[in-house]
């Protein structure tokens, strides 16, 4: 037996082993169909019910506004702040299915701007409602940066710490927040104690109208560098590209944008109902007046705060940075430029500088943040570190 022989039978079961023609068109058929399917897929999204409480929410948001006014009776305000607190949790429902459907960096950027509009709505309508307050602007944006440095990153980090004992994340993503929101804070909240333009702890109109621009100026290059040319700093470390959930639908979507703009603006209009209950409640307890920024702070952070928390639980702490710390940012670059706007409209003058122990304590908590996102990993002790910080924080508000 020759060696064409030997082979021959080989050549033929390779032959066989081929689909006909008919059989291969078929394939590529099939083939066309699936990559036809999962295109759809991914251009229309995955259906998705709105849970029945976030489209009630919003409506009536807007009747309690219309029909009970303002209020200053303690019962009837604690029922118009917990349908306030609803819409802001409505708020972030509809914030995470917009964001769910733009991607990351993207959809943390819908977030931050929704946390800046309740930020600025609230602020303004408190400023509006009732006497001056020339350091609730303060107030709530050194309450902001502290609860996003150390209560919402720290509590992060001690959540994803439990589950992987050493967490990992980009450091040039946390750095790229932190190098904007140091000079940020410095500017607006420590800077205005040693100017001599204006007395005491406040900017003369020029210098406010360049520190807003500088404000302005720094947080669009964060986001330059978060959705362009440096995109995946801010990315989950060691991302496969595959979803927690599918992505919803243009329609969905769309519902979802516009349930958040109303949610949003129905936040803003019941905090100008309840604002003067909260100031009245406030100055009765006996409690410092710095305490009602906290309370500004703490609604405002909210969506954020919710979000972080669950990123954390799915040991995604770069998402959880991402949003704690572009809120800080977006809060003094957004916020700072639209209230001093607001108040050289209505001619009331901004008390920016914080008193000196305040900007000990708030430096020493940068130095922490630089030690703790220098190295691109971090354990439970700087969560613990981040925390105490953060109660040191609240406490110097009632014992200064």
């Amino acid at each position: 037996m020759n060696k064409k022989d030997v082979h021959r039978p080989r050549a033929r079961h390779a032959r066989s082993r081929l689909p006909l023609p008919s059989q291969r068109s078929m394939i590529t058929v099939q083939r066309y169909q699936d990559n036809t399917f999962q295109e759809d897929a991914v251009s229309h999204g995955t259906k998705v019910r709105m849970p029945l409480h976030t489209i009630i929410l919003p409506a009536l948001g807007i009747a309690t506004y219309l029909f009970i006014g303002k209020v200053g009776f303690v019962p009837l305000a604690l029922v118009v702040a917990a349908i306030l607190l609803g819409n802001v949790m409505a708020a972030v429902y509809h914030a995470e299915v917009v964001a769910l459907r733009l991607g990351e960096p993207f959809g943390t950027l819908v977030l931050a701007l929704a946390v800046t509009v309740i930020e600025v709505g609230l602020i303004v309508m408190i400023m509006l409602s009732g006497e001056p307050s020339p350091r609730l602007m303060r107030d709530s944006v050194h309450a902001v940066v502290m609860l996003v440095l150390h209560g919402l990153a720290g509590l992060c980090i001690v959540v994803c710490a439990i589950r992987q004992r050493e967490v990992e994340f980009h450091v040039e993503g946390a750095n790229a927040y932190l190098g904007v929101l140091i000079p940020m804070a410095l500017l607006v909240l420590v800077v205005p104690n040693f100017v001599v333009s204006a007395p005491g702890p406040y900017y003369s109109r020029l210098q406010l109208i360049f520190v807003s621009t500088a404000c302005l100026i720094l947080y669009g290059g964060v986001l330059f560098i978060q959705t362009g040319w440096h995109r995946d700093y801010f990315l989950p470390v060691a991302d496969d590209g595959t979803l927690d959930h599918e992505p919803p639908g243009r329609v969905t979507a769309l519902a979802s944008f516009a349930l958040l703009l109303i949610s949003l603006l129905v936040v803003v209009l019941l905090a100008k109902n309840i604002a003067p209950a909260v100031e009245a409640s406030v100055r009765a307890a006996g409690a410092p007046v710095a305490i009602v920024g906290v309370i500004v702070a703490a609604i405002t952070l909210l969506p954020e705060s919710a979000a972080a928390i669950r990123a954390a639980l799915r040991n995604r702490l770069q998402s959880s940075l991402n949003l704690a710390l572009g809120s800080g940012v977006a809060s003094i670059g957004l916020t700072v430029p639209a209230v001093a706007l607001v108040s050289q409209w209505i001619g009331q003058p901004l008390e920016l500088g914080i008193s000196m122990s305040s900007s000990v304590l708030m430096v020493l908590g940068f130095m922490v943040a630089i030690v703790t996102y220098g190295t691109g990993r971090t354990t439970l002790l700087s969560g613990i570190v981040h925390l105490v910080l953060l109660a040191t924080y609240v406490f110097t508000i009632f014992a200064p």
